[in-house]
């Protein structure tokens, strides 16, 4: 089942990406600017197209269609249209399609004002403001409605238990609460300094004030995700995070439209040091789609303690982990070194800061 959909990311969308992308980064002074846009194009359907046969991966495990059980219990495709028209598919793809989005616009935006605050690159600044605040703010607003939530109703409809735990419902409850706050008691199965919404949570999931929502009770105990507190705070951070992230590019697109955006020196100081959150927001997101799965590797069909296979032994597996690990650190630190040598450069090779920035938008570089 896996094969099919990871295979084809392979073969259609990362050569893709990788050909283009090479074009972009080193031919500028080889090709001509409509070759060069027309490469970041293809670079953006291959991105694009890549993360939908990854998700349309996850989204089988988290909802399993189209498939056959051999006699032997190995599963295979009986209808490739069906594996990538996966309903589950498309809220989560186009949510995380969009977090993608607003990762890149608040790294856009952080990079402008940095620019901005410096005297740097002023003119370069302003259009990466512009940029990323408007594609910032629309990708806000869709990553809330409609993705959000309908993945978020998708859950309660295909998924119940998890929803049931990263919303902190322990008992099935007729007109549920929103949790604001609060931390999750694995004792007294309760929410320790509860801050709720009255009837919130049934609006959002039913559209009905008083709709019924099953709490943790209502399902066996060994069905209940592994790790119930850690489920809860990744899905709060995520939600809180995003909202947050929300406000600060409804009032950015606010502030540029009545023109005070390049002159607010708190709203840039602002936006500068808002560019980690949506990474972590978007890392709690994908806790909190496979915590929730789990003690499931694909839901409903195949438990994750039956996944495990007798022909690969533990220490090969732990060697794997490691140099996976060893390999990702090293990616990381030369993403660091590198980003941070081509952000210290500029757009603009050779071109140095000017002044400080008076914040009136009368320096240019």
């Amino acid at each position: 089942m896996i094969g099919q959909t990871l295979a084809m990311e392979g073969i259609f969308a990362f050569f893709l990406e990788s050909s283009f992308l090479g074009v972009l980064l080193y031919g500028e002074e080889r090709f001509s600017p409509q070759v060069q846009w027309f490469a970041a194009l293809m670079l953006f359907l291959g991105s694009w197209l890549s993360g939908y046969f990854i998700l349309a991966t996850n989204a089988w495990m988290q909802h399993p269609v189209a498939y056959t059980v051999a006699p032997d219990g190995r599963l295979f495709v009986n209808s490739l249209s069906g594996l990538l028209t996966n309903p589950w598919l498309l809220w989560q793809y186009t949510h995380n399609m969009t977090a993608t989005v607003v990762t890149a616009a608040f790294v856009m935006v952080a990079l402008g004002a940095l620019y901005l605050l410096s005297g740097q690159h002023v003119a370069h600044a302003k259009t990466f403001l512009r940029t990323g605040v408007v594609a910032g703010a629309i990708a806000c607003t869709l990553m809330i409605f409609p993705t959000g939530d309908g993945n978020a109703k998708q859950v309660f409809a295909h998924q119940p238990l998890k929803g049931a735990a990263f919303e902190g419902l322990f008992h099935t409850e007729r007109g549920a609460g929103l949790i604001l706050v609060g931390q999750p008691n694995m004792e007294t199965l309760t929410i320790d300094n509860p801050l709720v919404v009255p009837r919130a949570l049934s609006f959002l999931v039913y559209e009905d004030l008083w709709a019924e929502l099953k709490g943790l009770d209502a399902f066996p105990r060994e069905q209940w995700p592994d790790n119930v507190p850690l489920l809860y705070y990744t899905y709060h951070i995520m939600v809180g995070l995003g909202t947050i992230l929300a406000s600060v590019m409804a009032l950015s697109l606010l502030m540029l439209w009545r023109g005070w955006l390049f002159k607010s020196k708190w709203l840039l100081w602002l936006l500068m040091l808002s560019a980690p959150f949506p990474y972590i927001a978007t890392t709690a997101g994908w806790m909190t789609a496979e915590l929730g799965r789990q003690p499931w590797l694909v839901y409903g069909v195949l438990r994750t303690a039956e996944g495990a296979s007798p022909l690969v032994h533990a220490g090969n597996a732990l060697f794997t982990l490691l140099g996976f690990l060893g390999m990702y650190l090293l990616l990381g630190l030369l993403f660091l070194f590198f980003i941070s040598q081509t952000i210290r450069e500029g757009p603009v090779p050779g071109v140095r800061k000017t002044s400080r920035l008076p914040v009136d938008g009368s320096v240019e570089a």
